[in-house]
């Protein structure tokens, strides 16, 4: 079967053999970064490589799968976007529609990656897997870390175990839940984490191993595949000594039609921002109480009366995921009373 392409973007195939057709949608980031010269980690464009370069890099892809790869974007992730989310969306589910597709990897800059894969968890809608990987440092590098993670994350994608398990990250031999990872480190190669809950299972040379379940609906047990359209406007704030509300109320006066704010300690919230915020319940804003703290969770009614004001607890969702989860409850027209629930189930 011929995979149909998605114009106007470049595909390119590597195979040998009869073995498992993954799709690879490169979207640039570090992973695909150049740099003058080896010595550079820190200044290099992101994302200057093409997806061809990628596979150049990784020979060993041909002996493991039959490679189907197309460059979705060229972007450092910074840059992501809503759009190009529900762009790569939709060609994921369309190629993992396709029977002879096993599964399918993404290639993504480390910035945004958690919010990506957050999004693609809860708007695909198939049970193959689906695995984005990165990478810290450019692929110009001294002991540039992009090509075992793209091995690595191939592999998980066609081990049949991988199955039923959610949007997952393999990287630096790890591998997690999209809900669950967050970047926690500017610099070092193992950047990334699960903090609350920790990592899915291992990727090492031929072996996948998994150590728990994804236990939040996701994929096709998720009521938000098949959205359609804009998504409404969902901004972030935080909570800090001193903070007004300047910025709550511009937001309000500008439209937006939720408000995620990273509260400090246990999504406690300063005064004055606290008061802002019911206001803003009462104007038809949805506000959901998140932390700014790396790990833990929100406690429904814990550290602010969240019924009195109406606000929803993110529980264990960092806030920028809390902010995907808000924006996609918001466009199928989830109710106020059951916003609460819909944190607690994914």
């Amino acid at each position: 079967m011929t995979l149909t392409s998605f114009n106007p973007i470049p595909h390119y195939t590597l195979s040998s053999g009869d073995l498992p057709r993954i799709a690879l949608l490169a979207t640039g980031g570090t992973i695909a970064g150049s740099a003058s010269d080896a010595t550079r980690t820190a200044a290099y464009q992101a994302g200057a490589l093409g997806v061809q370069d990628l596979l150049a890099a990784v020979p060993a892809l041909g002996t493991v799968a039959h490679i189907h790869a197309e460059q979705v974007a060229q972007i450092d992730s910074k840059d992501m976007s809503v759009a190009l989310w529900q762009k790569l969306a939709a060609r994921v589910n369309a190629l993992l529609s396709q029977p002879d597709v096993a599964g399918a990897v993404i290639t993504h800059g480390t910035d945004t990656l958690e919010e990506t894969a957050y999004y693609l968890h809860l708007t695909v809608n198939s049970r193959k897997p689906v695995v984005l990987t990165a990478a810290m440092r450019p692929a110009t590098a001294l002991s540039a870390d992009g090509p075992l993670n793209l091995l690595n994350a191939v592999r998980v994608a066609i081990d049949p175990i991988s199955t039923g398990r959610g949007v997952m990250v393999a990287i630096n031999n790890q591998i997690h839940c999209a809900r669950d990872v967050i970047k926690t480190s500017t610099y070092k190669v193992d950047a990334f984490h699960s903090p609350e809950i920790g990592v899915l299972g291992w990727v090492q040379d031929e072996r996948v191993a998994y150590q728990r379940a994804a236990l939040q609906y996701h994929t096709v047990e998720s009521e938000f595949v098949g959205l359609s359209g804009e998504l409404p406007a969902v901004e972030v704030v935080s909570s800090y000594a001193g903070v007004s509300r300047i910025a709550v109320d511009a937001l309000v006066e500008a439209g937006v039609q939720g408000i995620v704010v990273a509260g400090t300690g246990n999504g406690s919230l300063h005064a004055l921002l606290q008061q802002a915020l019911a206001e803003a319940v009462q104007r038809g804003v949805t506000v959901v109480r998140a932390t700014r703290v790396g790990s833990g969770h929100v406690m429904h009614n814990g550290a602010a009366p969240d019924d009195q004001y109406g606000f929803v607890s993110a529980g264990n969702l960092h806030p920028f995921k809390a902010r995907v989860l808000l924006m996609l409850a918001l466009q199928a027209g989830v109710p106020r009373e059951r916003m609460q629930s819909v944190f607690a189930e994914y």
